[in-house]
């Protein structure tokens, strides 16, 4: 009898790193990914001037040219993502400043983050926002809402304790493993309740 193999179809992921606060996000995002390649057929990473400011910043690096990722300038409307029909699955934007937010929710796509958000939502794909901040204002929230409406989820950047995590990047992947869930990808985390 032959066996039959399911195949499972590789993922093609945006990642935007926002300039808010928040590169350890980024960075345990960055290495999660990488750990599961096997499930991915590409990622496009883009970041803004603030976000490689705050990644040096907060950790003291320059630690994203280290990583296996097509990386594209914030005005290379050129790369495949800025259109719907290079068919990237999922775009993750983490961290998320407000100001990106309220961008992408007007849908102003003056530069590639924006434009491959209003791709993803036009495409009816998936766009996943974490945003950073606190305090929220009512502006805030009616951003979220809109983002929401036109078919994006919004996790915010609130970390769970229930793991027990012990430093900071175990903080952090309490919020990544979340948004790896909502991109639909398999990978062993903990789970609440279960044995």
């Amino acid at each position: 009898m032959q066996k039959i193999t399911k195949s499972v179809k590789k993922k093609k992921i945006v990642v935007a790193i926002g300039g808010s606060s928040g590169a350890i996000y980024a960075k345990v995002l960055l290495d999660k990914l990488a750990q599961i390649k096997d499930q991915i057929e590409a990622v496009g990473v883009v970041m803004s001037d603030n976000a490689r400011y705050n990644w040096q910043h907060e950790l003291g690096t320059e630690g994203w040219r280290d990583y296996d990722f097509t990386f594209y300038g914030k005005m290379d409307f050129m790369a495949p993502f800025a259109s719907g029909s290079a068919r990237y699955d999922t775009m993750i934007v983490c961290p998320c400043s407000m100001g990106l937010l309220a961008r992408m929710a007007s849908g102003i796509s003056n530069d590639l983050v924006t434009r491959a958000a209003d791709v993803m939502l036009k495409e009816r794909r998936r766009l996943i926002v974490v945003p950073r901040e606190t305090p929220l204002s009512i502006i805030h929230i009616n951003n979220m809402k809109t983002l929401t409406e036109a078919g994006a989820v919004i996790c915010p950047a609130t970390p769970s304790f229930y793991s027990k995590p012990t430093t900071l990047e175990d903080i952090a992947a309490t919020v990544v493993d979340r948004i790896l869930d909502l991109a639909g990808f398999e990978f062993n985390t903990y789970r609440w309740n279960e044995v």
